[in-house]
């Protein structure tokens, strides 16, 4: 246990770190040093990638961890391991041979309204086998109980190298072809770098005989393609379709205003890296009890932090535009709808950890499939009409009704849900604070502004909380913060 506990806390730090450099590329330098068009020529490019990502993984790496503890004999893992690294060939090889024999028709589906798409289809395709093979092998370390490096090149190396791509366009030593040519060389060279990491761990004997069990395999991995696809196509799509209808700069609009709303989800990947094996423990001793305070107070701790998330965003936006240019600023109801998906599936806490881990996870992988084919007619509907809050209200959508089945689903099957007392009570609190605060508006310039806001919002919010004792794991928190 001290060495997952151990790796959760370095996972989350290099987490925050990622997030870090991506708020500095998304706000200061992709807007200031990258004209929008560019911009969102990179987003609708990363985007198609990573809509690709899980198809052409085939599902390895969560088989990889899934399977790979089963195979007790170094003869057998061998077997297995080779299986894992040719598998994913089966689709890329066909996707490959697609992509150059419909070129034309793949690029002109894409640049419909932006024709400037057009001649990205291999990069989309090299950066979405980069993406594919690189989770295989981060999969092949975690199996090692390895995880911090994979997570380190997951998070920020990449973005890193954004930052620098970005440096170096601003200086004029490159240009925009350049700019996404290295780009796409940054995901290679990390899917080569996070190989030879996994290789040093445990490196293949490629063995040309299909392990035991291999129908099971494909099964569970062919499965896992739609799980994998339905998560994606519910984050990436709503980009995907904006390039088909509206100008491409407009996607880097929406982008800049989406990933302001995408802070809320960051304590939730925290908490879900500690969550996921306690419920996992829970399920397997049939401990219903256990099980249902950490549903509870998962939920309750995720709401507390994601709806104060939601609104210190919302309440100081004014001041975060004013230090973007000119046309990132019409973004409210973007972060609005987008915050509102953010903060209902921190709602329901380790709820996606409970599916996952019982027997259930067939079916909402399927309800999945169901309404990642929604969310695309969602945004074919609400696009043409409203644009990019068209776009914005098909995600909501989307996750409300996602969300909503997961959380009956769970009550059904296991007859618990996550809402308590203090749930409501958070809610009013939040409101409350939310009013209180909307109108209170500094004259300083926004680099003091949005601090102190934040400032007065938050201890005000829990001060609150811990006078009328609404968590105990908040005013544990606070209470030991007072005392050092």
């Amino acid at each position: 246990m001290g060495i997952v506990l151990k790796q959760s806390l370095n996972n989350t730090i290099v987490t925050y770190i990622g997030f870090a450099i991506a708020a500095v590329n998304t706000f200061f330098l992709y807007t200031n040093f990258m004209q929008p068009e560019n911009y969102g020529l990179i987003q609708v490019i990363l985007s198609v990638s990573g809509i690709l990502m899980p198809i052409l993984a085939f599902g390895v790496p969560n088989s990889l961890v899934k399977f790979y503890s089963s195979f007790k004999s170094e003869k057998d893992q061998d077997s297995f391991l080779s299986m894992m690294l040719f598998l994913p060939l089966f689709l890329m090889i066909p996707v490959a041979l697609i992509s150059y024999m419909a070129n034309e028709a793949i690029g002109g589906l894409l640049s419909k309204e932006n024709p400037i798409v057009k001649d990205y289809v291999w990069h989309i395709f090299l950066v979405g086998m980069a993406m594919a093979y690189f989770e295989v092998f981060y999969a092949w370390s975690r199996i090692k109980m390895k995880s911090v490096f994979g997570n380190f090149m997951k998070e920020v190396f990449c973005r890193v190298g954004q930052s620098i791509l970005l440096i170096l366009l601003w200086f004029k030593i490159i240009d925009i072809p350049l700019f996404i040519n290295a780009l796409v060389g940054f995901y290679l060279l990390r899917t080569i770098i996070m190989k030879l990491y996994a290789y040093r761990l445990r490196f293949p004997k490629i063995v040309f005989k299909l392990p035991g069990n291999w129908v099971n395999i494909l099964k569970y991995s062919a499965l896992i393609i739609l799980g994998g696809s339905t998560a994606i196509v519910l984050m990436e799509v709503d980009k995907v379709m904006l390039n088909n209808y509206l100008p491409i700069e407009n996607v880097a609009y929406y982008a800049v205003a989406g990933f302001m709303a995408t802070v809320i989800a960051v304590p939730a990947r925290a908490m879900h890296q500690i969550t996921y094996p306690m419920t996992a423990e829970y399920i397997n001793k049939k401990d219903t009890n256990s099980l249902k305070g950490l549903y509870q107070k998962s939920s309750l701790t995720l709401f507390i932090v994601s709806a104060l998330i939601l609104v210190l965003i919302l309440l100081n936006l004014d001041d975060l535009y004013q230090l973007l240019p000119s046309g990132y600023e019409d973004g409210f109801f973007i972060v609005f709808w987008i915050g509102l998906a953010k903060v209902y599936d921190a709602l329901l806490g380790n709820n996606n950890s409970i599916l996952y881990n019982s027997d259930y996870y067939k079916s909402i992988l399927l309800f999945g499939v169901l309404l990642a084919i929604m969310a695309i007619g969602f945004n074919l509907w609400l696009i043409p009409t409203y644009g990019l809050n068209g776009a914005a209200i098909a995600s909501f959508s989307a996750f409300f009704i996602y969300n909503s089945i997961k959380l009956f689903y769970v009550k059904s099957k296991f007859g618990l849900q996550p809402f308590t007392l203090e749930t409501i009570q958070v809610c009013i609190v939040i409101l409350v604070i939310a009013l209180v605060f909307y109108n209170l508006i500094f004259s300083f310039h926004p680099f003091f502004n949005i601090p102190l806001k934040c400032a007065l919002i938050t201890l005000s919010y829990f001060l609150v909380l811990y006078k009328f004792k609404i968590s105990e794991d908040v005013n544990a928190v606070i209470k030991k913060f007072l005392k050092s």
